[in-house]
């Protein structure tokens, strides 16, 4: 689950690190009133759940600056939030539909001596959540990454321990910070790792953290993703989602408790298992078609979780064809072809359907497909049935 960069900052202060004074405004008016209350040059950012914003553009409004903008009056506020609200925003991460804007934070402009980036995710070569930090911060953080991996500087941290007081000291002298800021940016990176193992976060990012010309270190901007599978832990967390953000079909297939994310291609994936759903795509792909989705039922789907899957599958106009490929271990392979027939008929198929099956009862299955009467291929394994799909499409 992602949130957005206000709520992140919000929640950043709560843990003692310093953030620019901001408002979040829902409307160019509320902009205007917030640029008042600021009394100075702002910098207004739109609050949507994709990065390189500033480098974005807002499709169709005919400007060239994208959803990061220092304005110096009242009057050029209001003007850039309207522009903000009234058309999408197309960054490298949304694609070119580009994202609405509902929320604009109207944050207090700083002068900027200096950019180090610092973040921490969980790193599964050495199973624990380590920190890292950048003299090199910015929106060029990731070809710094990339160029001089070098520069990445890590610190390895214990789930149970927390981020010690020694990796924080020794982080901020390595990035060059004087004593007196030493301090302040030790005690944003104790609130990072405090937040990233108390909230269960799979992402916790501040890019740029800056010094200002007075001396101050301050978290510019933050992004926070946290693990759905421990949201039942945090009631709190969860309610700062934001579904206007998410895809309504990915939302629909959690509510019945489908794992679905939407590609770009034109062939429909149901599965059970992730390594097979994974394996699926692949194979898709190597004979030539495009995967339109990931869409795993899991171990145990029933007849209602199967007919709501094609229903997502087929409300897509971009599906040309569907590929079933069910593993049958503790799921039989006669129960998920029963599940497959009722779902058949019940949703109603405009587009090829490919199914294999193997493992328990695959035999009963394949023989209550071919004897259905329906409009179902069926294959022999995963090569046969990605050659067919794909035929299908093509």
């Amino acid at each position: 689950m992602k949130i957005h960069e206000y709520q992140a900052k919000e929640l950043l202060a709560a843990a003692g690190a310093a953030v620019p004074r901001g408002v979040v405004a829902s409307s160019p008016a509320e902009a205007q009133q917030a640029f008042d209350r600021n009394a100075g040059p702002v910098i207004l950012k739109a609050q949507i759940h994709a990065g390189g914003r500033g480098k974005g553009r807002f499709k169709g409004s005919g400007q060239e600056w994208g959803g990061v903008k220092f304005v110096r009056s009242r009057e050029e506020c209001g003007r850039v939030a309207e522009i903000m609200f009234r058309f999408p925003l197309v960054t490298r991460q949304t694609g070119e539909h580009g994202q609405r804007v509902s929320k604009v934070l109207v944050q207090d402009a700083v002068d900027i001596a200096r950019e180090i980036y610092l973040g921490m995710v969980v790193d599964r070569a050495v199973g624990l959540p380590v920190l890292m930090a950048c003299a090199e911060g910015g929106v060029e953080i990731e070809e710094v990454a990339a160029r001089n991996p070098e520069k990445i500087l890590k610190a390895a941290v214990d789930p149970d321990a927390g981020l010690r007081p020694f990796q924080t000291r020794r982080l901020a002298f390595t990035l060059g910070f004087s004593a007196e800021e030493a301090t302040q940016a030790e005690a944003l990176m104790a609130a990072l790792g405090k937040l990233f193992l108390e909230k269960d976060c799979s992402l916790a990012e501040i890019n740029p953290v800056v010094v200002t010309n007075k001396g101050d270190v301050l978290a510019l901007d933050a992004k926070m993703n946290f693990d759905d599978n421990a949201l039942f832990r945090h009631p709190d967390m969860e309610a700062l989602r934001d579904e206007t953000e998410e895809d309504p079909a990915e939302l629909r297939a959690a509510r019945v408790g489908l794992s679905f994310i939407r590609l770009n291609g034109t062939i429909g994936c149901l599965v059970n298992g992730a390594g097979l759903a994974m394996s699926t795509m692949d194979i898709i792909k190597y004979h030539g078609g495009e995967p339109a989705n990931f869409l795993d039922v899991g171990g145990g789907a029933n007849k209602e979780q199967v007919t709501e899957a094609f229903r997502i599958l087929l409300a897509d106009p971009r599906v040309k064809a569907v590929l079933v490929n069910i593993f049958g271990g503790i799921m039989k392979c006669d129960t998920i072809a029963s599940a497959i027939l009722a779902a058949f008929k019940e949703v109603g198929f405009h587009v090829p359907l490919v199914v294999r099956l193997e493992g328990t009862n695959v035999e009963q299955g394949r023989k209550m497909l071919a004897e259905s009467g329906l409009n179902i291929t069926t294959a022999s394994g995963m090569t046969d049935a990605a050659k067919k799909v794909v035929a299908a499409v093509k």
